[in-house]
């Protein structure tokens, strides 16, 4: 059977504050506001270009809250070199964890925006299950 899906179009985050969320997303992370939403003449939220034809949308909603049982738990970001995104984020003063090596032997760091959405940066290894293949146990 024939893939109905091409690939992932966007994913779409709530934000508290437009301004610190767009704050961390373009100034902190780099990604480039593609375009603005407004609603009733004020703004309402905005684009990011994420690589490829991939995108994140974010929405005001000032009532938003994150719990670690929501069902959509992070989003992943793969990075050109972990190393350097993590010095990049930090000498900005936002917290990321060390880089570790998953269980999928591929590098990871997580931090969080304004709005609590956790983020995960990923750099691929030539042993990423992701291209290699074969079942992993999940040791968290």
């Amino acid at each position: 059977m024939t893939a109905i899906i091409r690939q992932l179009a966007h994913v779409c985050i709530f934000a508290r504050d437009l301004g610190a969320t767009e704050a961390f997303w373009s100034g902190v992370l780099g990604l480039p506001v593609t375009f603005r939403f407004t609603r009733n003449g004020a703004p309402y939220g905005f684009y990011l270009t994420a690589g490829g034809e991939t995108n994140i949308e974010v929405f005001l909603k000032t009532e938003s809250n994150f719990a670690e049982t929501n069902q959509i738990n992070h989003i992943c970001l793969e990075v050109h070199s972990l190393d350097d995104a993590i010095a990049a984020i930090r000498a900005r003063g936002v917290k990321i964890t060390d880089k570790k090596l998953g269980v999928d032997d591929t590098w990871q760091a997580w931090t969080a925006d304004p709005n609590g959405v956790k983020i995960e940066l990923f750099e691929y290894t030539a042993r990423s299950a992701q291209f290699v293949g074969g079942d992993r146990i999940a040791n968290w």
